[in-house]
């Protein structure tokens, strides 16, 4: 399988979310350097229908990389449903020195999906709502700054991984997740926008105290989902944080 993926020498390993690639990380890279991956599924990775598309198959996917790659030790900084990425820090937290967590998907329990997950995660009504996506309605969702670019990789490899994804992971499975954060000792960053209309900012909480090392919370009064584009000052948060 192709693995796509941006570098700019060492710094953080970036993980995007849905429906995203690793262009939305190029603000950040250009700032802290780093690894930004296209996710097997999105972008301009390979999107192979006998991929696992869970959060089990993405973590296997992950130490793989990382492996490959040589990395030896890691910041993690995970959007949406990068925070996949806490999955690979679960199974080897020996290789993590810090976690950076933006309005992640959660891994705890109390969590109910958004309505359009709900809808992704419904037979025939998922793959409805996908034949019926196109950019204008997309555009409703998805802020400008990152509407092109997932815009343009939104074909059937990335549909496809979109609703195995939602439906490999009912709410106990999310809760199921994350029971090995305490294992996690690395210091946490966890940034959310308190106007996230997918994911309510209480989970930045959640998250903080599952986690078994120091975690500071950093709520953005105002943003969004993707809250560095409503306050690019988070920018400067992570590139502190990580250095």
């Amino acid at each position: 399988m192709v693995v796509a993926w941006r570098e700019r020498g060492a710094g953080p390993l970036y993980l995007h979310g849905v429906p995203n690639s690793s262009a939305m990380w190029e603000r950040f890279l250009e700032r802290t350097g780093g690894v930004a991956v296209d996710l097997p599924g999105f972008g301009d990775s390979g999107k192979p229908a006998h991929f696992p598309y869970s959060i089990d198959g993405y973590a296997r996917f992950l130490a793989d990389f990382v492996s490959q790659l040589g990395l030896a030790r890691l910041t993690l900084v995970m959007h949406d449903w990068g925070a996949v990425g806490l999955a690979l820090a679960q199974r080897h937290p020996e290789l993590v020195e810090r976690l950076v967590v933006i309005s992640g998907v959660p891994f705890v329990a109390g969590y109910r999906w958004h309505r359009i997950a709900r809808a992704y995660r419904a037979p025939l009504i998922g793959e409805m709502a996908m034949g019926l996506t196109f950019r204008w309605n997309m555009k409703r969702v998805l802020p400008e700054a990152v509407l092109d670019d997932a815009w343009s990789h939104f074909d059937h490899g990335t549909q496809r991984a979109i609703l195995k994804l939602y439906r490999s992971a009912p709410e106990p499975e999310l809760a199921r997740a994350g029971e090995g954060l305490g294992a996690v000792s690395a210091p946490a960053l966890i940034a959310w926008g308190t106007s996230d209309p997918f994911l309510p900012p209480q989970f930045a909480d959640a998250i903080a105290s599952c986690l078994g090392g120091p975690a500071a919370v950093e709520r953005i009064e105002g943003a969004g989902h993707w809250p560095w584009l409503d306050h690019p000052q988070l920018i400067d948060s992570v590139e502190e944080f990580a250095s």
